[in-house]
């Protein structure tokens, strides 16, 4: 590998800034992996901001510019009707996730952190059965607003367009 690729200049306080963009992205996919993971459902719309958008899509749809997804919400509001409609409506078979998640790309722009992170979701049935059930990568868009990130949308690009189950549990 050439010496200049492998390579890193350091800036002292524009590095600190990007440390804390990167901790600050990391967190907060982790929380998010986490409450939905535990099964506190009811709190994974307040990760989003009040008009945040949550979109589950394909790579071959997004290649292709298709707008139409899986699962399209925009607002706060309407996550947190999915989530009732989980609970006391839906009827599916009991079963729960496990994320493990990459570390993001970042980039800011106007404003705002764009993040790509890689994840791996695995389903666990209530029979104990455990399979990989979704890989893609999460493209987000976050705000951050003192100490507090939240998403302004998060697109879930899944990788297969083949999902073998009712995809309840948000991803």
């Amino acid at each position: 590998m050439p010496a200049e690729l492998g390579k890193i200049e350091l800036a002292p306080g524009r590095d600190l800034v990007m440390l804390e963009r990167q901790f600050a992205v990391q967190d907060l996919n982790a929380r998010y992996a986490e409450t939905i993971d535990d099964d506190r459902l009811e709190e994974w719309p307040e990760f989003f901001r009040p008009d945040g958008r949550y979109h589950i899509t394909t790579a071959e749809n997004l290649a292709q510019g298709f707008p139409i997804g899986i699962v399209s919400a925009t607002s706060r509001a309407m996550l947190r009707d999915r989530i009732k409609a989980l609970r006391q409506a839906n009827v599916y078979e009991a079963q729960r996730y496990r994320h493990v998640l990459g570390t993001p790309r970042i980039v800011a722009r106007n404003g705002e952190l764009e993040a790509r992170t890689s994840f791996m979701v695995a389903r666990i049935m209530h029979t104990g059965e455990t399979t990989l059930f979704a890989t893609g990568s999460y493209h987000d868009r976050i705000v951050l607003d003192g100490d507090a990130a939240t998403f302004a949308e998060k697109v879930v690009v899944l990788d297969s367009r083949l999902i073998d189950t009712l995809l309840a549990i948000p991803l």
